[in-house]
């Protein structure tokens, strides 16, 4: 539960709706999405409030057809429309044809489905569980088509993630409760755009500080909170690669119902104190 954290505040916490369900794509459509139940149970709730958090999850479904087949098949139908008429589609019609060749093979082509954990947290935060920025965008869409007059934004904070994230790797001093881990991306803000990379690596290293004053800034940076839930910070506020160390859910119950509430809890209960203390390491929220 909750690999990313993309961060967002909302204006209200959804009030119980009618949402609309996922449906699998049909058989021309190319990409589906809407709600299913947190739990995975088959006619479950929308809609789960436990411990005061708001949950729902999301379902798309995407069908390609590779473009590289596109083109092959639209060439063949091209090349018998020369033969038989004696002249080359132009432009025009040549998108009409790709158009048809797609309308065409979409039926079989093979469907990819991926869900998102969004999370209302009482404290008026919302958590989108995205592995991309793209994803979470769909996921704030839909979000908004959904209900009425919410209105979401992006956190902003009064030190950008890209400058604190500097000064903790050349100082040495990352912010109370947290500590740095052994993984970093820097990039250069030049032209040479060059990018130098740390896994696995200790980061408090004269390299590392080098790189960071000669203008190499850090996008990534690996970090564990108060030693129970580690992550990587970007640079655009996002939180990747999210692990709750072991200490964390050493007394979840093993009823299946019952865990899922307990991870909610859980799970909120880490989050927010880490969110509000890293938000007050950035200088706190910028005002609205």
């Amino acid at each position: 539960m909750f690999k990313n954290v993309n961060l967002y505040r909302a204006s209200t916490v959804p009030a119980i709706c009618k949402l609309d369900t996922f449906v699998p794509c049909g058989a021309t459509q190319e990409h589906s999405i809407g709600f299913v139940p947190p739990r995975g149970e088959e006619h479950g709730e929308l809609i789960e409030i436990i411990a005061g958090q708001t949950v729902l999850k999301l379902m798309a479904e995407v069908k390609a057809v590779p473009a590289d087949m596109i083109a092959r098949k639209a060439a063949e139908r091209a090349r018998q429309i020369e033969h038989d008429e004696g002249r080359k589609p132009g432009k025009k019609e040549m998108k009409e044809i790709k158009e048809d060749v797609k309308l065409a093979l979409l039926p079989h082509a093979f469907p990819k489905r991926y869900t998102t954990l969004v999370m209302f947290t009482s404290d008026g935060f919302l958590l989108i569980d995205a592995s991309s920025q793209a994803k979470a965008d769909e996921a704030i869409t839909q979000i908004v088509r959904s209900f009425d007059g919410i209105v979401i934004t992006h956190v902003n904070t009064n030190q950008s993630p890209v400058t604190a994230m500097a000064h903790w790797l050349i100082e040495q001093e990352p912010p109370a409760g947290f500590s740095i881990d052994r993984e970093c991306e820097l990039k250069a803000s030049d032209e040479s755009k060059a990018v130098v990379k740390y896994g696995r690596h200790p980061l408090d290293i004269d390299e590392v500080r080098t790189h960071v004053q000669s203008g190499k800034l850090p996008t990534k940076l690996a970090l564990t909170f108060d030693s129970r839930v580690s992550f990587v910070l970007t640079e655009g506020m996002a939180l990747k690669k999210v692990e709750f160390l072991d200490v964390v859910f050493e007394d979840k119950p093993d009823n299946e119902a019952d865990a899922f509430d307990a991870d909610v809890a859980i799970v909120s209960g880490e989050l927010r104190p880490l969110l509000k203390d890293l938000l007050t390491a950035l200088g706190g929220e910028v005002a609205a």
